[in-house]
């Protein structure tokens, strides 16, 4: 249980969650669903009914996001055709969208079709509890992770292990839904970092230790409107079994008992490290745990660049493929969720793989079937081959649908990447990071060019613009970026991202009658 908290002064939100635990609203949503969202209690409306994954959007009133838990990103072609189902008929903008914790997110949902979609859900396998505010997030890990000739450990099974043992087996669990913030876990067995290990609470980065295969360990990374932070070593290994779960439980544990409870901008796990230090945290930790913890090997085995995944790519199962498509800044409609479903299941072994840049990868595809996939007219939108700095764009929801965002993000992101592309021509991809916000969904920090949506004055006027950051990284040696302008009016913005381009990036001016091409991409196929 949480530590006492009699002789502290309580926030608002300490105090609603004392009063009623979050998941104790999935008791009551067939009478929410009768009595419509607005005869709802306000804290249930606006913040419980979070702890089931139902998030109630001012900007939409009335129209509901829904955001599942997908551990590793992976799902079934049942299961999207199952999500596609959803907003079609339920989902009143019909659209999903990929989040950068490898998920998926429905949009415009209606409190009244919520328990039938609770029932859908279930039936294919599915749950979104424990998916908002102060509950651990969806757990990442690589997206071919078994499949990828290269890596080390299939980490697949420890991920699942993790979110039923937070979420008891999708039923909810008590036990963790009372943290003092939200909570990032990351279970990575390549070597290229695809999980963005630095900006986890807690990460599991592949490591040898006298010659035996495991995790080191990262903890404290975090994105907040007031700080980000990257991860530190915990200076602890756990070989890749069930001790990734017991770990996972005990820091949770540590974390719900002993942190920050009065500021909530003071609450995630890296400020509890800043109080006690970093050996008495990890003492704390260590007698949660049971036993002492292992020593860190030496160094980990994060060696590669990272990658995206976009293009066609050999397996290590002989004769198989893993097909990498590009979703532009994640968006799905529900025609788009049956597409996908159909090309796993008549092109591949039936299972989609979603990852942390937004895109969608269908693995398990023969040899024998390769060209006539890559026919498909679905890949003409969802290329294997997209332009630069289309390729490597990122984008969180922004003001359409969330009242957080103070910019609309997605769309002036593609269109900008577009008209950049058919100017410019670029060596390698650029990673372009939009966020509507200081919360930072879309990670701006990780970025070769984040971009951080800001209300800045402009010949008298409130407009909307951003901040920029450069210098983010990822794969080895990853680090975040910094603050390098601020206050950029997203007008003028197309001239200032294009000097950065040429600046820093390497870019050239196009040759006139070659723009189509660079905007459109060409197919083609690609090797590891």
């Amino acid at each position: 249980m949480a530590k006492d908290t009699a002789k502290t002064k309580l926030n608002k939100f300490e105090k609603f969650k004392a009063e009623k635990d979050g998941l104790a609203v999935k008791q009551d949503l067939e009478h929410f669903a009768t009595v419509g969202w607005e005869a709802v209690d306000d804290t249930d409306l606006t913040q419980r009914l979070k702890w089931l994954g139902i998030f109630f959007r001012p900007v939409t009133p009335g129209k509901f996001m829904l955001r599942m838990r997908m551990p590793s990103g992976v799902l079934t072609g049942f299961k999207a055709r199952t999500l596609g189902a959803i907003i079609q008929r339920y989902g009143e903008d019909g659209s999903a969208d990929i989040t950068t914790r490898q998920n998926i997110q429905l949009r415009g949902i209606l409190l009244n079709d919520i328990p039938d979609i609770f029932r859908q859900l279930e039936a294919a396998g599915m749950t979104s509890v424990q998916s908002g505010m102060d509950n651990v997030r969806n757990i990442t890990g690589s997206p071919v992770a078994g499949l990828d000739a290269n890596e080390l450990i299939d980490t697949q099974g420890l991920v699942r292990k993790v979110q039923d043992m937070i979420t008891n087996n999708g039923e909810g669990n008590p036990a963790f839904t009372n943290l003092p913030r939200k909570f990032n876990i990351a279970i990575e067995g390549g070597r290229d970092n695809s999980i963005h290990a630095e900006i986890n609470d807690i990460a599991f980065v592949p490591a040898y230790r006298e010659g035996q295969l495991g995790f080191n360990v990262l903890v404290g990374g975090f994105f907040s409107a007031r700080r980000c932070e990257a991860a530190i070593p915990l200076h602890a290994w756990v070989p890749p079994d069930d001790s990734v779960v017991e770990l996972c439980r005990a820091i949770l544990e540590v974390y719900r008992d002993h942190g920050p409870r009065v500021n909530r901008q003071k609450a995630r796990l890296m400020w509890l490290i800043d109080e006690w230090g970093l050996d008495r945290f990890r003492a704390v930790v260590e007698e949660a745990y049971g036993r002492p913890l292992l020593s860190a090997a030496p160094e980990d085995e994060i060696d590669w660049d990272k990658r995206d995944h976009i293009g066609v790519y050999p397996q290590k199962q002989v004769g198989l493929n893993y097909v990498g498509l590009h979703v532009p800044v994640g968006r799905l409609q529900a025609t788009d969720l049956f597409d996908l479903a159909r090309l796993a299941e008549v092109y591949g072994s039936g299972e989609i793989r979603l990852t942390v840049e937004q895109n969608v990868i269908i693995p398990n595809v023969a040899d024998s079937r390769l060209p006539v996939l890559l026919q498909e007219p679905l890949l003409q939108r969802f290329s294997i081959d997209p332009s630069p700095l289309s390729r490597a764009l990122v984008s969180c929801t922004g003001a359409q649908f969330c009242n957080f965002a103070l910019v609309e993000t997605k769309q002036r992101a593609l269109a900008l990447a577009t008209a950049l592309d058919a100017e410019l021509s670029l060596p390698q991809p650029v990673r372009i990071h939009w966020t509507g916000c200081p919360n930072s969904c879309g990670q701006p920090q990780v970025a070769d060019i984040g971009l951080m949506g800001t209300k800045v004055r402009k010949e008298g006027k409130t407009v909307e613009g951003v901040d920029i950051f450069m210098g983010g990284k990822v794969g080895k040696d990853a680090h975040l970026g910094e603050k390098v302008q601020q206050g950029i009016p997203c007008d003028e913005l197309h001239d200032v991202l294009r000097s950065l381009l040429m600046e820093h990036f390497q870019a050239e001016p196009r040759p006139q009658g070659s723009a189509d091409t660079a905007a459109n991409g060409s197919v083609s196929v690609t090797a590891d």
